[in-house]
């Protein structure tokens, strides 16, 4: 496993693999004006093929996590977790004391994820995400780093 900086030409590997494990999934113009706007992005490289990947926005003080999604053949190997601990990493030599992530209600899975990560609930946003049903909530984690 090998961790690169996101590039444009990452993008559409990244997007396929949203595409993938996102019901409402960022599309290209999200991925290419994060990258321009200069927000951290990082790809998990498996044999030269993109197994992962995470986008971040540095706020200060603090780092948001906008979006991060490994391929299905690569999750529960713990790829997800080494991704999210580098991110940790180059947060904190940064100066960055806090990151945040918004997650749906729906996503046990994520959920568990983010508090075997440290995370813990510190709000919601209502009508924050699209939904079948209409709009569905975000809860809002932290975790100090």
């Amino acid at each position: 496993m090998n961790v690169e900086p996101m590039t444009t030409a990452d993008i559409d590997a990244v997007l396929a693999i949203e595409e993938r494990v996102q019901a409402f999934p960022w599309t290209r113009g999200n991925f290419a004006d994060a990258l321009t706007s200069g927000y951290a992005g990082w790809v998990i490289r498996e044999d030269d093929a993109v197994a992962g990947f995470a986008v971040l926005m540095y706020a200060v003080d603090e780092i948001h996590l906008l979006v991060i999604g490994i391929a299905p053949p690569f999750q529960r190997s713990g790829r997800g977790r080494a991704l999210l601990e580098f991110v940790t990493v180059q947060a904190r030599e940064t100066g960055t004391t806090r990151m945040l992530l918004e997650v749906r209600p729906s996503n046990a899975g994520a959920i568990a994820f983010y508090k075997s990560a440290g995370f813990a609930e510190i709000g919601r946003r209502r009508g924050y995400y699209p939904s079948s049903a209409g709009r569905e909530d975000a809860i809002v984690m932290a975790r100090d780093l």
